[in-house]
């Protein structure tokens, strides 16, 4: 094993150990009709957190799955948005920063009784419901969720496309799940705030991580400024092109939204509701994607920033993500597949390093940083799947081995360093353990989904 490789797995029985920490995380972490995604940092319910996890606990709780998905779906709003965190009243004010003081989601139209963020994450839930489904089978618990995910995606479609070209706009870089990354750099330095504006609050993540491996003051004075900006204006989005300063094109985002369009698809023959529209839709997206966010000069995809109206140029694992829109032009394919092989990515039959966050040879790359470096087991999951999908099972399978080593060898992490394959964030992490499950199952036989 090279040095700083994640540590490799050997036989069934190690494999079955792996399975029962996985289970063993996820029971620890459920919450009487949800999953938190960690008991110390994040002890609320998260969107797309929820949804990988709904895909892990259909493999070995099925009747949670269903119940993970309703739960969140519960808290949709009349608009159709899905919440980025629901937020348990249970909990003591001050159990997270930013709690639902600051996000005083009780002011917009058409909100639930629960307190809410006002943000979205990448709609991966409609995915997440056709795999539960192809695993545990609930037609009644399917057909119950169809019209609430027609409506997440009606409300990205209708609310956010703002150029009208087919693209969901993000708002925030936390509606991007990858909440610090890089590519969010250039954007966010038109965003005015000062790091001062921090000492008014008592962030709760680096009460419980090294400082060094979180956002920066500076990073949380401006999150917070979009906050505001999005919240003061009753988080309506007509008129957000006239003066939001955050407003950009995720490929990750767009990517998920398309695969869910596709999802929606199979979801509709089984409810007895017409494909046909969601079959349009994701040819629309994808056909989108290509036309705004592929850079043919790079042979990757990248986030444009519709305030300049440019693509960010920095190389992010966001730009891999397209791969899992199975209409993705060939030409498109190859030309990930060749990123995700580089020495940036380092995808490969057999892995030495686990897939980073960031382009590893980057001046920027920060290896402990959050997003800004370090390997994640949702990102590797659908880069995994694309793989799949477009006929590479070799650097698909080298991707799994590679994902279960990380695991094996530092638990189920929050994230990883992507060196060393040391373990990083919060501990007993809830989508890690899930998709663990879901990597585990091919070796009972079950083929991935």
């Amino acid at each position: 094993m090279t040095a700083g490789a994640p540590a490799r797995t050997g036989g069934p029985a190690d494999l079955a150990g792996l399975r029962r920490i996985a289970i063993a995380t996820l029971d620890a972490n459920w919450e009487h009709d949800h999953t938190v995604p960690s008991r110390t940092l994040y002890p609320h319910q998260w969107s797309w957190d929820s949804a990988f996890i709904a895909i892990g606990l259909a493999q070995v709780r099925p009747e949670r799955a269903w119940r993970e998905l309703a739960s969140l779906f519960r808290a949709q709003w009349a608009d159709g948005r899905v919440p980025h965190i629901v937020f348990n009243p249970a909990l003591r004010v001050g159990a997270y920063f930013p709690g639902p003081e600051l996000w005083r989601s009780a002011i917009a139209e058409g909100v639930p009784a629960v307190d809410t963020s006002g943000l979205v994450q990448p709609p991966v839930h409609a995915l997440a419901a056709w795999l539960a489904y192809r695993r545990a089978p609930d037609l009644g618990a399917l057909r119950r969720l169809y019209p609430a995910l027609v409506a997440q995606q009606r409300y990205l479609a209708e609310r956010r496309d703002l150029t009208g070209d087919g693209l969901a706009c993000v708002v925030h870089p936390w509606e991007s799940g990858l909440d610090n990354s890089p590519a969010w750099d250039e954007p966010m330095a038109a965003v005015p705030a000062e790091a001062t504006v921090m000492r008014a609050y008592r962030r709760h993540d680096t009460a419980h991580a090294d400082a060094a491996h979180r956002p920066t003051d500076l990073d949380y004075a401006r999150y917070l400024a979009l906050v505001a900006s999005y919240r003061d204006r009753g988080y309506r989005d007509r008129g957000l092109a006239d003066d939001h300063p955050f407003l950009v094109e995720c490929p990750m985002f767009n990517a998920a939204f398309g695969a869910a369009e596709h999802a929606l698809a199979e979801i509709a023959v089984l409810v007895g509701a017409d494909p046909g529209p969601h079959r349009a839709r994701a040819a629309r997206i994808t056909e989108a994607l290509v036309r705004r966010l592929y850079d043919p000069a790079t042979g990757t995809f990248a986030p444009r920033d519709l305030r300049t109206d440019r693509l960010v140029p920095a190389r992010t694992v966001l730009g891999l993500a397209p791969l899992i829109l199975p209409d993705l032009p060939a030409r498109q394919v190859d030309a990930l597949v060749v990123e995700a092989r580089s020495a940036r990515f380092g995808v490969a039959r057999r892995m030495d390093r686990p897939l980073p966050s960031h382009d590893r040879t980057a001046p920027d790359f920060e290896p402990v940083r959050y997003w800004r470096g370090p390997s994640w087991l949702n990102v590797g999951w659908l880069v995994r799947r694309g793989l799949l999908a477009h006929g590479h099972p070799e650097l698909a399978a080298g991707l799994r081995r590679s994902m279960i080593g990380l695991v094996a060898g530092a638990g189920c992490h929050e994230y990883f360093h992507p060196d060393t394959g040391a373990g990083l964030g919060s501990p007993a992490f809830g989508w890690t353990a899930a998709l663990l499950l879901d990597l585990l199952a091919e070796d009972a036989g079950i083929p991935p989904g």
